[in-house]
């Protein structure tokens, strides 16, 4: 079966062109409908990723990144709500404690939509979630500054750094309780329809049995490089968009260019074992969003005044290409990035 004829990228075809496209520039002003995660979940993209037994669908990367570039390229808001989800899935679908046999089929099954709060993380060794020993489980204080889909999401995975200096991430209601306050929704530049806030935790309580990985902090920052380093499908399926507003003779040179490195860049992420060529994959990461960039700026020129308008497609990809420059942005991805611009070599 070939990426294009899976079924899971016809539903998400079918998803993009029937729910999220046509509507793409109203949820942009006025948010994320509970509609459109509601069609997520039937869709069964929600286990793109998850292990079969479990009621996913244990697809090749190819099938996810496809089906990413899909629903980012209609609307980016719904995307990055849902795509926040398959990082708990693949958290649990690795792990051996007593909370994967709690969540990992009703997520896989879309029957629930999980958010993440970890990006925080990359902070380290400042620590703006501590977590600590308490009463037989772990109390969470501190503050996530980014946390996308409250009010959508029904679990969301905190992390936090123990006293050990270990990595903790754990299971929790998406909801205000004891210990978890979320601010009001952020006014943003670029996606704001994704209802992102930022969490207070003070003596959030959360039992052992919560708990889905317990790791020391440099064995999973050593993994989060390598994928913080990969080109984003997002970026593709944004920069796809954008392509399609312009005439050929404008788009069909970005377009070659936008294919070479989508090819480059999956051909590294589908590599076997990290951290391979993490230089490599900064530079065609930057490439990425450097042809991303002229794509979305050239839907703006050929549209003129009119890209001005709130209610322009140009401009709404525009701002969304903005947003991708900075999303799962480290330190080492930002210099990268920043050598690109510099050099001029995107």
């Amino acid at each position: 079966m070939t990426v294009a004829s899976h079924p899971l990228v016809a539903r998400a075809r079918l998803l993009a062109d029937d729910v999220l496209a046509p509507h793409a520039e109203r949820v942009d002003q006025e948010g994320v409908p509970a509609s459109h995660i509601e069609a997520v979940k039937r869709s069964g993209l929600l286990g793109v990723s998850a292990p079969t037994e479990c009621g996913g669908s244990s697809a090749p990367g190819a099938v996810a990144r496809e089906t990413a570039e899909i629903l980012a390229g209609a609307c980016c808001s719904t995307w990055f709500v849902q795509t926040q989800h398959h990082t708990p899935v693949l958290t649990l679908a690795k792990s051996e404690l007593p909370v994967r046999e709690r969540l990992l089929g009703p997520l896989a099954r879309g029957e629930l939509l999980s958010g993440v709060a970890y990006a925080h993380l990359r902070a380290f060794p400042r620590t703006p979630v501590r977590v600590t020993r308490e009463r037989g489980g772990w109390r969470f204080d501190g503050t996530v500054p980014w946390y996308t889909g409250w009010g959508l999401n029904d679990v969301l995975l905190l992390a936090g750094v123990t006293e050990a200096g270990e990595a903790l991430f754990a299971f929790t209601e998406a909801r205000e309780q004891p210990g978890l306050r979320a601010s009001r929704p952020m006014r943003l530049a670029a996606l704001t329809a994704a209802r992102t806030v930022s969490l207070e935790l003070d003596g959030l309580w959360l039992a052992e049995d919560a708990v889905a990985l317990r790791t020391p902090y440099d064995r999973w920052a050593a993994a989060d490089r390598v994928k913080a380093s990969n080109a984003s499908p997002a970026v593709f399926g944004v920069a796809r968009a954008a392509l399609d507003l312009l005439d050929d003779d404008v788009a069909d040179p970005l377009r070659g260019r936008l294919d070479e490195v989508r090819r480059l860049a999956y051909d590294l992420a589908d590599l076997p074992a990290p951290p391979e060529r993490l230089e490599d994959r900064l530079a065609l990461r930057a490439r990425a969003l450097e042809v991303l960039r002229a794509a979305t700026t050239a839907a703006v020129v050929a549209g003129g005044g009119r890209a001005m308008a709130l209610t322009s497609r140009a401009q709404r990809l525009a701002r969304e290409g903005l947003f991708l420059l900075v999303q799962g942005q480290t330190e080492r991805s930002r210099q990268a990035h920043l050598r690109t611009l510099v050099d001029g070599s995107g």
